[in-house]
């Protein structure tokens, strides 16, 4: 397909890219070879660049990348109805892939070396550090908030009730993810992914005094292959099986922490025998060794506070785990009911749920990855040589301060935790031992304050719920819009499935104004209540380092799991009811 375009905006772009290539060279001083290989690194962004800008015909500049993301690998949807049985083999085989690929560790990598950062929000992010799937599904949740916030500020101009823009809408954020799987994963190899020397020393046989620039973009290119069969695999599941490939990741992570958070027998220290100073990881195996290991006197004074409240894994966490479970079952449950009737079917009612978690969990979900992000870039600018240097952001205690090596171990706290700044209070409270004993008692946990006044942990508790709060009810907004959830979206599903509300007439319109009365309040109610209740389960704590915000999520993926396999199995039976459940 020819698309119009004014080819005089390949000069600009042309003289910017020269001018990046000469301050490769010139002003930072790298070598031909190195400077040719960050000069074809960022070739494609000024390419991307001018298909975009040089787009002259009608509709979204978006249309400039038509024709590269009609060419990018993608699942292709079934072209038939596929049965229930298929579904769940798809969705099986899946989950066993991905079990499999998060134990794949990447080849060539200095495993002693590695700093997680995104430790906090690693059971969110569904990867693991080291592995293949280090950035999980990461870039898949940036590149959806920056499209999502880009079509809501109307930055892109696209109508996405057209199912032509809804597509190039689908293939632009598929081009943006495998942009952002390199945005996240060359400045982690830059410092907290580092290649092992003997593998450097086997590439520089290759090329002598390259084997570090080699050796760093194998490791970047395992990421980006990872990845994107990541990416993959969330189509897979959407197209062939059931849900959401995305949601059963963080579901199968986030379980996996919560057992052996749970059962783990370990030691807390591996290199250490069992002691009452060393015992078992596990809530359940922890508590039973000390009360049996105990004397009276060691009970009341040590093991007991031990067993409720210290890290990792107290009985407090587990019961709040519970709680969080059971309180989301229920919100989960509450829902309005629209009754229907069929036009064609005479007797056929059924009914349509908005439920009060009308917006689902993808709105906590895209708030954590901002703030997994914000953790991320702060702890570059903290760190990383050549990012100190940057004006403003370079190593800036505003954006975010984190801790040395030695001061880490003084703390008892990973490197990678923010202890000032803009990221530290952002960052997501640890259980009740983390913000509220140092807010009762400042002198007996004054570790946990970071030499920061009560009042600071206060303000830190309060930001970090209103960010949650108010990030959760901007994204619910435009994720509704984006998805076709909203009022106009619905009464098209429910018009072209033949049903329609009794009493009132058969009209897209007349529908679209019965739902107004529900689905925009609903919309922001649930988005401030879905991260309302991440920020509670945060604040209450969970066992498995899995956080409150990972618990939330797979609580209710499990039951909209549940409720997808109820819908598959109704459509089977009734097949006129795919037409309501969205074609499946």
């Amino acid at each position: 397909m020819e698309i119009k375009r004014n080819r005089a905006t390949a000069i600009p772009v042309l003289v910017i890219f020269l001018f990046n290539v000469y301050l490769f060279y010139r002003a930072f001083h790298y070598d031909k070879v190195y400077t040719t290989v960050l000069s074809l690194s960022v070739a494609p962004l000024y390419y991307l660049t001018y298909l975009l800008i040089s787009y002259n015909g009608p509709g979204s500049k978006l249309y400039g990348w038509k024709n590269l993301v009609n060419h990018l690998p993608a699942v292709k949807k079934p072209g038939r109805h596929v049965r229930f049985k298929e579904k769940f083999l798809w969705t099986s085989i899946i989950l066993i892939i991905y079990f499999a690929l998060s134990n794949i560790y990447i080849y060539g990598l200095d495993r002693s070396q590695i700093i997680d950062v995104f430790a906090s929000f690693r059971s969110i992010f569904a990867g693991q550090a080291g592995s293949i799937m280090d950035l999980g599904i990461g870039p898949i949740v940036t590149a959806s908030i920056i499209m999502q916030l880009f079509v809501g500020a109307k930055i892109i101009n696209i109508d996405l009730t057209k199912s032509e823009d809804k597509a190039l809408y689908q293939g632009a954020q598929k081009l943006l993810v495998i942009l952002m799987i390199f945005v996240e994963a060359i400045p982690q190899v830059f410092g907290y992914l580092p290649p092992d020397p003997a593998f450097i020393s086997a590439m520089n046989g290759f090329l002598p005094g390259y084997g570090l620039m080699l050796a760093r973009m194998f490791i970047i290119f395992q990421l980006f292959m990872g990845s994107y069969l990541v990416f993959l695999m969330d189509e897979v599941v959407s197209k062939w099986g059931i849900g959401s490939g995305i949601s059963l990741f963080i579901a199968a992570g986030v379980s996996q922490a919560l057992i052996t958070g749970t059962l783990n027998w370990v030691p807390t220290n591996t290199n250490q025998p069992l002691s009452l100073t060393n015992p078992p990881v596990g809530t359940i195996p922890k508590t039973f060794y000390l009360l049996s290991q105990s004397n009276a006197q060691e009970l009341f004074s040590v093991s007991l506070e031990r067993i409720l409240f210290a890290q990792p894994n107290p009985v407090i966490a587990l019961i709040g785990t519970i709680f969080v479970f059971y309180l989301v079952v229920w919100v989960q449950s509450v829902k309005v009911e629209l009754p229907l009737a069929h036009e064609r079917a005479r007797g056929a009612r059924g009914r349509y749920p908005i439920q009060l978690m009308y917006a689902s969990n993808i709105p906590v979900i895209l708030a954590s990855a901002v703030l997994a992000n914000l953790a991320m870039w702060s702890l570059l600018f903290w760190t990383n040589p050549t990012l100190q240097k940057v004006p403003i952001l370079g190593h800036n205690w505003y954006l975010g301060a984190y801790p040395s090596q030695s001061l880490a171990q003084q703390l008892n706290i990973q490197p990678t935790t923010p202890i000032g700044g803009l990221a530290w209070y952002l960052s997501n409270p640890n259980g009740i031992a983390n913000w509220l004993f140092p807010l009762l008692d400042p002198q007996a946990y004054t570790l946990e304050l970071f030499n920061h006044p009560p009042w600071a942990m206060g303000v830190h508790v309060l930001a970090y719920v209103a960010f949650m709060v108010g990030a959760s009810v901007l994204f619910a907004k435009f994720w509704i819009e984006t998805t076709g959830m909203n009022s106009e979206g619905v009464a098209k599903q429910i018009q072209s499935s033949g049903m329609q509300i009794p009493g009132f007439r058969r009209d897209p319109r007349v529908l679209k104004k019965v739902l107004d009365k529900y689905i925009p309040a609903i919309t922001i109610f649930s988005g401030a209540a879905v991260g309302a209740l991440a920020a509670m389960a945060d604040l209450i704590g969970t066992v498995g380092n899995a956080s409150g915000t990972g618990v939330l999520l797979t609580v209710g993926i499990i039951i909209q799991f549940y409720q997808a396999m109820g819908k598959e199995q109704l459509s089977e039976m009734y097949p006129f009811m795919r037409d309501l459940f969205g074609g499946m």
